[in-house]
């Protein structure tokens, strides 16, 4: 596998990798609403466009994969979607896309364990035990990332006092959002851990405002466990 372009290098991008999502990874706003092809090339199949807005309003961010530098000189960056089904990823030119930021911390979720442990430049510097998705209705496994942090979602106490979006959708499409699976705080702390929603992550409302502190928008997820 190829190394993963550095983080201060100053180069202009050619056809290399830009995330490991571990240590590295590089997210940017869109700037146009570009079409996402699934090749880097303008013939081929299209899979989606490029939004400025998540769901609940924020500014969507997009996770780069890598870049390909084309035969005529153009720049393509693959990214991942937050679309259905759950995992896609497609090409867009790299005029579609704003500056990209680097990222050093990556969430992993255990569904197995019931733990989530939040790693920067692969030191851990927070863990909680969870609650995850029901058997009916499992939080989803794969890898994600963090698309935009919300105080008070809902201005009840139901989601706690903080709440993550990430790109992971639930098998609840008629759900608020989409069926978006969130990161969020509990009004029912009793309940952690276990296997108690709908889809979502639950945390402990200390443990998620630690979070809120400490995890940037763009971080990667990675639910993995049966």
């Amino acid at each position: 596998m190829r190394q993963v372009r550095p983080p201060a290098a100053t180069t202009p991008l050619g056809s290399e990798r830009l995330s490991d999502e571990k240590r590295v990874t590089r997210v940017a706003n869109a700037v146009l609403r570009a079409p996402v092809h699934r090749l880097p090339t303008k013939s081929s199949k299209l899979v989606g466009r490029l939004r400025f807005q998540t769901e609940d309003g924020p500014l969507e961010v997009y996770l780069a994969l890598e870049s390909h530098l084309d035969r005529t000189g153009r720049l393509w960056v693959r990214v991942r979607l937050p679309m259905r089904p759950n995992g896609r990823t497609g090409w867009v030119v790299r005029d579609a896309l704003g500056p990209l930021r680097v990222v050093t911390t990556n969430l992993r979720v255990n569904r197995r364990m019931l733990r989530a442990t939040l790693y920067r430049n692969g030191r851990k510097i927070w863990s909680s035990r969870i609650g995850v998705g029901k058997s009916d209705t499992p939080t989803p496994r794969g890898r994600f990332w963090i698309r935009e942090r919300l105080r008070n979602l809902g201005g009840s106490g139901i989601y706690g006092p903080w709440a993550f979006g990430t790109a992971a959708y639930s098998k609840l499409s008629d759900w608020p959002g989409g069926g978006v699976i969130g990161i969020h705080g509990t009004n029912q702390p009793g309940l952690l851990p276990g296997r108690v929603s709908h889809g979502c992550i639950r945390v402990p409302n200390d443990k998620i405002r630690q979070l809120a502190r400490i995890m940037p928008i763009g971080t990667p997820v990675q639910i993995v466990g049966v």
